[in-house]
């Protein structure tokens, strides 16, 4: 099996909002239907709101959704169909195949249950769709042109990823490192990463960064974070949205 990473640009005149509601309906059956297993979505809607402070862009426009998925091979020859439903879903899309580490599994990724409609009518396919609680943090990440790759990914693997977890409130941690791109204009990422917080970590750092009421932690966990990710990540090369996480 290989995972894809998708990246879907809304049709300019449609809100992220809307572009999120009308993608949860029908992009999942769609992609099950074309192949794709399971299927995860990452839509920017109402309830990630206030966490527009968090954004921070490279693309011109942003991307407005990912969809994640797994298919048994995801070479060109049997793509097809998975492409036909990302285009029929999009103004545009970029796709990467990324080899996934889960760093800290989401002990219970399914809180909240939503009915966008019926997703399929095909018997075959599930139409059980979920929200995780809290929300997730999307990036999409370039290494620093000045490493080698091989050196920005062991700082990544060997020091960085201690501080992802010592630092964070984050309960939910996976990393996607991009193998090749699989459409000829995407982006020229290096890595996905997908880490999911509280709520209340969208408008108050203290609370991303695990340190409620402890101001002193809250300076160091900051401090730390930040010269860590200065280490081995391009931010003048960078895609970060906060969005929603649907699992199907």
């Amino acid at each position: 099996m290989e995972k894809v990473i998708a990246a879907l640009w809304a049709p300019n005149e449609e809100s992220h909002a809307d572009y999120g509601t009308r993608l949860l309906a029908t992009l999942p059956a769609a992609l099950a239907e074309a192949g794709a297993q399971a299927v995860r979505l990452n839509l920017r809607d109402a309830a990630v709101a206030p966490g527009a402070g968090l954004v921070q862009t490279w693309q011109a426009p942003q991307q407005a959704a990912i969809a994640q998925f797994w298919m048994p091979s995801a070479n060109a020859r049997f793509r097809g169909a998975v492409d036909a439903a990302l285009a029929e879903h999009s103004a545009r899309f970029a796709a990467w195949l990324v080899c996934e580490s889960t760093i800290i599994a989401n002990a219970e990724p399914s809180q909240a249950a939503v009915s966008p409609g019926k997703l399929s009518n095909n018997p075959m396919i599930s139409t059980v769709v979920s929200r995780t609680r809290g929300w997730s943090q999307a990036s999409f990440i370039s290494f620093r042109p000045d490493m080698t790759r091989e050196a920005a990914i062991a700082h990544w693997h060997s020091h960085h990823t201690r501080v992802a977890i010592e630092t964070q409130s984050n309960f939910e941690y996976v990393q996607n490192l991009i193998v090749r791109p699989l459409t000829d204009d995407a982006p020229a990422y290096d890595a996905f990463v997908e880490e999911c917080f509280p709520l209340e970590a969208l408008d108050q750092p203290e609370a991303f960064f695990d340190a409620v009421g402890e101001p002193e932690k809250f300076a160091a966990n900051l401090a730390t974070m930040m010269d860590s990710c200065a280490g081995f990540i391009d931010f003048t090369r960078i895609d970060v949205i906060p969005t929603s996480q649907f699992d199907f």
